[in-house]
């Protein structure tokens, strides 16, 4: 399939595997249509063994899925990646959300492109320091409001290009934000990354259970097609913000007194400093942790809604650099720890003295 580029095929391809390839009516002036209709698509797929060889190199691979949208998967991949990368680590992440490519703007890469060379593709780094390489089909757009509007054969395609193609090197992680549910694009990303030895999943979810029937249904996909999940993340556990920012308004009137409370509050201020803790816990029995017991995966913690940590995505930052006293923080630490400890132990790359049992994370 080296021949077929399925960035540039038509919006209703039809997949080159299938046996219309290159001559269903959706195939009309695709610069694909010969390859397709040659059966290209259709001979041994090498896919495997190419993402095997291509992700050697990368110790952990790590997927961040979810079955609900707008749990703020994207961004507790870009932060996971952002705290990697700080500590020293090499780090890759790739955004196979394909239609949904928020990955850019979170990392302050908007406007950027991609870059082939004679190894594949090159990421695109957030700063010169290298540490944090970045593919998304958000670099492939003309604009960030254009909408890609692609069947799942089109979408599969260029995962696999992403998968094949992008030259990472050697990397420490590779962390890898994927769409919301159980379509195409995760079966996909599930039956290559087993292959290459993927590290496991981290499950992010809100406490509420409009998000959570949906999420045990993203449990037993991992269960069923055999991907390993490292833990629970549960997100926007509460809404905490520091009292100084707080806006005090009067149920009756409607009338903003905020600047009368915090004059009566002045004193306290100078000697505290608290946050407003807006919680609302879910039943005992109930709530993520209770879900992560029952699937028997490990529950890795509970973020808090934290406006420091809205503005850092918004702004392309690393928030525990920018506000590392913001009500996230340490939550956000005490997570990524968790995760860390559920890696399963890779060997270095290249290292073959295995006599001392040492395992690098």
């Amino acid at each position: 399939m080296s021949n077929i580029d399925a960035s540039k095929a038509n919006a209703g391809c039809v997949g080159p595997s299938s046996e219309e390839a290159g001559r269903a009516a959706a195939c009309a002036g695709c610069p694909n249509a010969a390859a397709c209709a040659s059966g290209a698509g259709r001979t041994i797929d090498e896919t495997p063994a190419i993402v095997r060889a291509r992700l050697a190199n990368v110790r952990h691979k790590i997927v961040v899925l979810s079955g609900k949208g707008g749990v703020g998967k994207s961004t507790v991949a870009c932060q996971v990646a952002f705290a990697l990368a700080a500590k020293g680590h090499a780090v890759g992440l790739l955004d196979v959300d394909i239609c949904g490519p928020s990955v850019p703007r979170m990392l302050g890469l908007t406007g950027r492109g991609v870059h082939r060379s004679s190894t594949g593709w090159s990421p695109v780094f957030v700063d010169s320091k290298g540490e944090l390489g970045v593919m998304s089909v958000g670099f492939l757009l003309p604009d960030n409001d254009n909408a890609v509007i692609w069947r799942a054969p089109r979408k599969n395609g260029l995962i696999k290009q992403f998968l094949t193609e992008v030259d990472w090197g050697d990397l420490d992680f590779l962390v890898i934000d994927t769409p919301p549910g159980t379509s195409d694009e995760q079966i996909t990303i599930a039956t290559y990354l087993k292959l290459a030895d993927v590290s496991g999943a981290i499950v992010v979810t809100t406490p509420q259970e409009i998000s959570m029937q949906d999420v045990r249904k993203e449990l037993n996909f991992c269960a069923k097609s055999k991907l390993p999940v490292l833990g629970v993340v549960e997100n926007m556990a509460t809404v905490r913000t520091p009292l100084t920012d707080v806006r005090f308004i009067d149920k009756r009137t409607g009338n903003d007194d905020t600047p009368a409370i915090q004059e009566r509050l002045a004193e306290f201020l100078q000697t505290h400093d608290v946050c407003v803790d807006a919680f609302v816990p879910p039943d005992k029995n109930a709530g993520p942790e209770a879900m992560a017991k029952a699937f028997r995966v490990p529950y890795l913690g509970a973020l808090p809604l934290d406006p420091e940590l809205t503005k850092a995505c918004e702004a392309g930052v690393y928030f525990a650099d920018a506000t590392p006293n913001s009500p996230a923080a340490k939550p956000f630490q005490k997570a990524l720890d968790a995760i860390l400890a559920a890696l399963p132990p890779r060997p270095v790359p290249g290292d073959d003295n295995d006599d001392d049992g040492e395992i690098e994370k």
